[in-house]
């Protein structure tokens, strides 16, 4: 055999085929939520997968404000940060996340499912969330995605 039958194809940035997906949050629990779009983010679901390209489809989350927690975490769960001075470690719960804004808890979820490198941060950027079922990216005609 002096040649392959089959060979192993790599995507790059030219090669892609971004589409565009809606998610609905309603109901749904926020971990499995946020698995699930950073994988369509990453583009794992696609036979073409690349781990050092963006070959992953844009996501628009409605209903972020109606994404739901089990038991107590709530109030329970706390996210720290630190602002960078002596004594500056801060802490939020989801509850605080929420009131200041429902989308901050789902991005904070996806963000932190995505690879921490150069890739991590522009995929990011493919997530769009909204509180309500209204978004303005008609023009991309987008397909809907049950979870």
């Amino acid at each position: 055999m002096d040649t392959l039958s089959y060979k192993t194809k790599s995507a790059n940035k030219s090669t892609v085929d971004k589409q565009w997906v809606v998610v609905d949050a309603d109901s749904k629990a926020l971990g499995r939520l946020a698995s699930e779009v950073a994988k369509i983010i990453r583009g794992k679901n696609k036979p073409s997968f690349t781990p050092h390209v963006d070959c992953g489809d844009n996501v628009i989350v409605l209903n972020a404000d109606k994404v739901k927690l089990t038991g107590k975490k709530w109030t329970d769960r706390v996210y720290l940060r630190y602002t960078g001075y002596p004594g500056g470690q801060r802490a939020t719960t989801p509850r605080e996340l929420k009131d200041k804004s429902s989308t901050l808890l789902v991005e904070r979820a996806v963000r932190g499912m995505l690879p921490k490198n150069r890739l991590g941060r522009s995929l990011f950027n493919n997530l769009y969330v909204y509180e309500g079922t209204e978004h303005p990216h008609e023009a991309q005609q987008p397909k809907t995605v049950e979870l």
